[in-house]
């Protein structure tokens, strides 16, 4: 569960949140190589005649804190699991690359951010094993287009999903009321449902009579995340093409976010800065986009002071933001045992377990009626039924295309384009060019 570092969640900038769900509790894990990481990524070694699994991850991907590790090798007593920790994440991908090129240095199994699935898919597929034809792997326990991001072409999949991002809005009930909004989450979802542009609308109306100081959206890189991530064809197009210079799904949450910016509705934040932070903590916006994920943020950094006060509605489209995936080198020295942990990890009843534990979405659709997802609800957000809501959501989620540079071509959007109409007041044109100019660069256009 994380920010890429272009989309979200990226575990350098990103607290992963921690869901203590059946005593109600979510809190903020900062970024953690801790006692049970290992020190190399090599596997292969044995300890006292276990053979030692290794594990390479970037942040928290979960595992270890929810006991899965543990619960594993007490089923397997001949098995030691060594995980590797590497942060940030943009400095976990290039080793990942260069240990894939020499054909050494890989951990035996090895995560692979969403914003990445596709280069690696698309480039490095023959040197993953098919986990697809692995025993215990179902196909119809995956949500398809989690399933479709790490099919290669000719139908080998590298990857089995950990997580995924699912969209909702987190809105402050108390400034609906005091701005003559409708509070209850059934009722705010119609306000918006279907189009973004309601939303907006919605926005409007609350700044009307909006409660000194408190903006009604964070940010508007926010907005065209949650935004663009509901599209099929974003930044590429089904040929591998990059269309992000004139992707209609582009172009309506670039315009979704300007306007935002320009009619005032937004706090013009840079989202998980300390600023942001110190925002929630002061009550300074009534509204976030809001993937699962985000909602470890939004507890962590607005703390007791706002519990009860904000709720979960679903967002005007369905969309997923960020997500995971753990893959098995060919080159990677327990092969064999690597498959059957990976295979573990990412079954339905796993994944439940780590949504439980950690508030990590699981890809796997078969969890979501398992009690752990379709009961879970969250006292902090006045008890909202999260497992309802974001399965519904992930259900819905379309297929979207990835390209090989997706995570820095999101990026460059907001943290280049928009940051410059946020923060250094320039026009939606001037920062498009921005944007538009910084991505051609990076990708040599």
């Amino acid at each position: 569960m994380r920010r890429n570092t272009g989309s979200h969640r990226s575990r350098a900038v990103v607290l992963a949140a921690v869901a203590a769900l059946g005593a109600g509790v979510l809190s903020g894990c900062a970024d953690d190589s801790d006692d049970g990481s290992a020190g190399s990524s090599g596997g292969g070694g044995d300890s006292k005649g276990k053979t030692v699994v290794t594990v390479g991850t970037y942040g928290v991907m979960g595992f270890k804190q929810a006991g899965l590790y543990d619960e594993y090798t007490k089923l397997h007593p001949d098995i030691k699991i060594e995980e590797n920790v590497i942060d940030p994440a943009s400095n976990y991908y290039p080793q990942l690359l260069t240990h894939l090129g020499s054909g050494s240095g890989l951990a035996d199994i090895q995560a692979v951010e969403v914003g990445n699935i596709n280069e690696v898919t698309t480039t490095q597929a023959d040197k993953f094993v098919d986990l697809s034809k692995a025993d215990g792997v179902k196909k119809e326990n995956f949500l398809d287009w989690k399933w479709a991001q790490a099919t290669a072409k000719d139908g080998k999949t590298i990857g089995l999903g950990t997580d995924v991002g699912p969209m909702a809005i987190c809105y402050r009930k108390d400034l609906f009321q005091q701005a003559g909004l409708p509070a209850d989450r059934d009722a705010v979802s119609e306000l918006w449902a279907g189009d973004w542009q309601k939303y907006l609308d919605a926005g409007k109306d609350y700044a009307k009579k909006a409660p000194g100081g408190a903006a009604f959206l964070d940010s508007a890189g926010g907005l065209f995340n949650a935004a663009v991530s509901g599209g099929s064809e974003v930044y590429y197009d089904k040929s591998g093409k990059p269309i992000y210079k004139d992707s209609p799904a582009v172009k309506k949450a670039w315009k979704l976010a300007t306007d935002a910016s320009s009619s005032k509705l937004s706090a013009g934040l840079q989202e998980f800065t300390k600023p942001w932070q110190q925002a929630l903590a002061n009550g300074k916006f009534a509204t976030v986009s809001c993937p699962a994920w985000m909602l470890g943020q939004i507890k962590e950094y607005a703390g007791d002071k706002y519990k009860g006060k904000w709720d979960v509605a679903a967002a005007p489209r369905p969309a997923n933001w960020g997500g995971s995936f753990l893959s098995v080198p060919q080159a990677a020295k327990n092969k064999d045992e690597a498959v059957k942990l990976a295979t573990w990890l990412t079954a339905p009843e796993q994944q439940a377990k780590l949504f439980e534990k950690q508030a990590s979405f699981p890809s796997a659709q078969a969890a979501y009626s398992l009690p752990q997802v379709a009961d879970a609800k969250l006292p902090y957000f006045d008890n909202a039924p999260i497992g309802k809501i974001f399965s519904q959501a992930a259900k819905d989620s379309p297929t979207q295309v990835l390209g090989p540079k997706d995570a820095i071509i999101k990026q460059n959007f907001t943290d280049v384009g928009l940051l410059q109409v946020e923060q250094q007041g320039k026009s939606a044109d001037e920062g498009w060019k921005a944007a538009i100019k910084t991505n051609d660069n990076a990708l040599d256009q």
